[in-house]
């Protein structure tokens, strides 16, 4: 009797949230009270290996029922699906779930059905590196260029990269990437650190905290500005006094400002030597972006956590808008997509520092920053992943980050997979942490932990 094919035989999703408002982590300017929540789920097979694929999208609280539901709603895309032409060619799915005409139209390719395909189509690449026995870094650093092309969605980005030329890059990415992927298993790869900068912070915490991330071995600092000027000098002269003149302090508006309120505040904040300004104004203004560059100079502009698709990344690029373009590991359509901004990065000479922290957001970015370096751009020159010191401990697999460096994970898969205890407790609105929360504000009321 011939053998079965394996197969997809079930999308389970989970709808997780960490009650992190209550301590004000995570607190910013536009985002004052977020509960770092997410959108989960397993793709479970019936091959004999019993590896599973585990994805997620990251929101901050209500609405997380929202992305739940988007994610559902691609499940009869992914059932049946055979396990190995699947993990061989993660692009076909990609294809089909951006194709799909009718959940396209709530986009096209943005918003929740844009992120919820990102989840899934991530939740493969973790399958497809654990069959391969590798961590995703080292699958994506040693895979054939042409077939890592092919991987990459060119519509509508072709007329700023070629498949070709990204195949050019990718060739010579890959060499001395041995001799790469050994010094990033010995040193690891940079990173910076948010945890002194939550605008909830007082100044006596930011600054123990930011006298911490240098004993730490941090270069560069984060902190949350743009709810009230003299605050952020404030909170910016304690900072640069705590760090002194050596160490990097970014600052971070969150969307808060219109272009010349951008500008004038980022001016202000110059006599504390702000390495750059992230996310000054909405991320879909690129000529806003543009503007703000010229303007602040020698200050750079970062942004890219809340860009939606390839396309905006490349039109931020195409008019020099941005010094530091920041990927989000769940914010667009899954490894596939991000691997189309990279090579637009690339071929456009702009360095990569990934947005981070959230609920697992570190332990997916840190993969595809490694394989940047190891088989793209092969420097970690200006380039730093962000850090954020919490929630790690709800993964099987969490980052670690020794001398300022994130540590070169060795488990194969994304690094994506939650504990199950922690699935069971935080799991909304019935994990025991949830039902035994009697005492706890409405959670569908604005600033409520949910």
């Amino acid at each position: 009797m011939a053998a079965t094919t394996p197969r997809i035989t079930a999308v389970d999703t989970y709808d997780i949230r960490f009650p992190t408002s209550r301590e004000l982590d995570g607190s910013d300017a536009m985002n004052p009270d977020p509960d770092y929540s997410a959108a989960y789920l397993v793709l479970r097979t019936d091959a004999d290996d019993g590896l599973e694929g585990h994805g997620f999208a990251f929101t901050i609280g209500r609405g997380n029922d929202v992305q739940v539901a988007a994610i559902d709603a691609l499940r009869p895309h992914v059932i049946g699906r055979p396990v190995d032409a699947l993990c061989a060619d993660p692009g076909t799915l990609n294809r089909d779930l951006i194709g799909d005409s009718q959940l396209r139209w709530l986009g096209p390719e943005k918003g929740v059905m844009h992120m919820a395909i990102g989840a899934v189509v991530n939740a493969v690449w973790d399958l497809a590196a654990k069959r391969a026995r590798k961590p995703l870094w080292q699958f994506l650093a040693e895979a054939d260029p042409a077939w890592l092309v092919a991987q990459v969605d060119f519509r509508y980005i072709a007329d700023a990269l070629t498949p070709e030329q990204a195949f050019a890059l990718l060739r010579e990415g890959r060499v001395g990437a041995g001799r790469r992927a050994a010094h990033l298993r010995a040193r690891g790869y940079p990173g910076y650190t948010t945890s002194p900068g939550w605008l909830g912070y007082g100044d006596e915490k930011l600054t123990r905290l930011a006298r911490q991330a240098v004993a730490d071995g941090f270069t560069q600092i984060k902190l949350k500005v743009g709810a009230d000027l003299d605050d952020d000098l404030r909170r910016m002269r304690a900072a640069r006094a705590a760090v002194g003149p050596d160490i990097r302090i970014a600052v971070d508006a969150n969307q808060r400002w219109n272009v010349d309120e951008a500008i004038t505040w980022t001016r202000a904040l110059t006599p504390y030597d702000p390495y750059w300004i992230e996310e000054p104004t909405s991320p879909d203004d690129v000529l806003g972006h543009a503007a703000i560059r010229s303007a602040v100079a020698p200050v750079r502009v970062a942004t890219g956590e809340h860009v939606q698709n390839r396309i905006v990344f490349k039109q931020l690029l195409q008019a020099g808008a941005i010094d530091v373009l920041q990927i989000d590991a769940a914010r667009v359509g899954g490894v596939n997509e991000n691997l189309a901004i990279l090579l637009l990065a690339a071929h456009f000479g702009v360095p990569v520092c990934p947005h981070a922290g959230g609920v697992g957001l570190c332990e997916l970015v840190q993969h595809l920053s490694m394989f940047d370096y190891v088989a793209l751009t092969g420097t970690t020159e200006n380039r730093v992943i962000e850090y954020v010191d919490h929630l790690h401990e709800h993964f099987l697999d969490p980052v670690t980050v020794r001398d300022g460096h994130y540590a070169a994970p060795a488990t194969p898969g994304f690094s994506a997979a939650m504990r199950p205890e922690s699935i069971a407790k935080y799991r909304y609105p019935d994990g025991s942490y949830w039902a035994n929360a009697t005492a706890a504000p409405d959670p569908h009321t604005k600033g409520a932990a949910a």
